[in-house]
């Protein structure tokens, strides 16, 4: 699985600090936070025909995770609102967007680590491309890598952070291994998530899916929770192995970049029928209708560069 290049996306409008530029004359400040270590939160949003699903969710996330950071100040939802709003305009993109909202601690005086060099607030990054789920709506494959997710004592998950080497460290072991994405385990050997989504897997119809002891607190995973309580399916978050997986009658994948995905392959095992299983199917029809009706209305704005 690897994305590719939509022409769509050559010209598109981005929007770093309030200034709206092309994507090919956009900068950020060699000592902006982001790029000294890292120091930036993040949100994954999702445009369906105006609306941006789950917006206040994500901002909210998006704040706690500051807030956990000490930055010193952070816009208001509305600034930020209207920010999004500006730069759907300037592209004129109304649906089918992914949108990588990017909060940096700022512009530092001079380089370094401290906080304290940061004198002139955050940096907000609006990136919106025309960007349709990337799984395959077929299955996918994982393979579980050696990098594990760290426990809360050593880095919060409830911190969507920017800084996410673990990630690709296990992005790059499964595309050495041929696989999809790859599996991570938390420091007990239990399965935590994978490198870029919140993962379930399906016993005898019942639902089950890691605690957030060693992964974030995913929108779409919570979405999740409610569409099974409304449809009657059992779901429980816990501790389970990497044999649980394996035996699972179905494992599903969630996030904002590609909704629910089917995992029909791991570490070699064959999950379930090697198909798309009927717990994955329904939910991901739920979750359609419910992208397709409900959000927070943001694009349809007069064009503002």
């Amino acid at each position: 699985m690897l994305q590719q290049f939509d022409e769509r996306n050559r010209d598109i409008i981005v929007n770093v600090g309030g200034r709206l530029t092309h994507r090919d004359q956009a900068a950020v400040s060699p000592f902006d936070s982001a790029v000294q270590g890292g120091d930036a939160v993040w949100e994954g949003l999702r445009l369906h025909q105006g609306r941006i699903f789950r917006l206040t969710e994500h901002l909210a996330r998006l704040r706690r995770s500051a807030r956990a950071l000490a930055f010193d100040s952070v816009p208001t939802d509305d600034e930020i609102i209207t920010e999004i709003r500006r730069t759907l305009a300037a592209n004129e993109m109304t649906d089918g967007v992914h949108i990588r909202l990017t909060l940096t601690r700022g512009v530092k005086i001079t380089s370094g680590m401290d906080p304290r060099l940061n004198q002139a607030g955050p940096t907000l990054i609006v990136l919106p491309e025309h960007k349709a789920p990337v799984y395959d709506a077929s299955g996918i494959t994982l393979i579980t890598s050696s990098i594990r997710r760290p426990p809360p004592d050593c880095l919060d998950p409830k911190i969507h952070h920017a800084n996410l080497l673990t990630s690709i460290l296990a992005k790059i072991e499964a595309n050495v291994a041929g696989a999809d994405d790859a599996l991570m385990l938390d420091q007990r050997g239990f399965v935590a998530e994978t490198n870029a989504t919140n993962v379930f897997c399906v016993h005898d119809g019942v639902l089950g899916t890691p605690t957030p002891a060693a992964c974030p607190e995913g929108i779409t995973r919570a979405v999740v929770f409610e569409l099974a309580a409304s449809a009657g399916i059992e779901c429980a978050a816990g501790d389970y192995s990497l044999t649980q997986f394996y035996c699972a009658d179905e494992v599903f994948v969630t996030g904002t970049m590609g909704g629910i995905a089917p995992v029909i392959k791991i570490d070699g095992r064959v999950i379930g029928s090697g198909r798309p299983g009927p717990v994955t199917g329904r939910l991901t029809k739920l979750l359609a209708d419910l992208t397709a009706t409900t959000g927070t209305p943001v694009s349809g704005m007069a064009r503002d560069r």
